[in-house]
């Protein structure tokens, strides 16, 4: 293989991993497909994200019925316990299943 056709083989090789890579970019708004929804999502499986422990985990839960259940996931930050910081981590993690009326992730 000449000098021209492997740097045309490497573009092509770069175009097509850059491609791939920004595809799902396609939707910003979408949720990844392992998502936690925070309106139907148990204490054992919020205690999963990074940083919620148990007690975090059963505030959310408290909340959430409190509420009658959640619109966007910034009302996190109602939670005792979850601030900026906490809903940044955890922003790309979950999800409240809803497009209506505030952002869903």
């Amino acid at each position: 293989m000449s000098l021209r056709n492997r740097g045309v083989a490497l573009l092509l090789g770069a175009a097509v991993a850059l491609a791939s890579a920004t595809a799902g970019a396609a939707d910003p708004g979408a949720s990844p497909p392992h998502a936690i929804n925070l309106n139907t999502a148990s204490v054992a499986e919020l205690d999963q994200l990074p940083g919620v422990g148990e007690a975090r985990a059963k505030e959310i839960v408290a909340t959430r019925e409190k509420r009658g259940g959640f619109k966007s996931v910034e009302e996190l930050m109602e939670v005792k316990g979850i601030g900026k910081a906490a809903l940044e981590k955890l922003r790309p993690l979950v999800t409240t299943g809803s497009r209506a009326g505030g952002t869903s992730r």
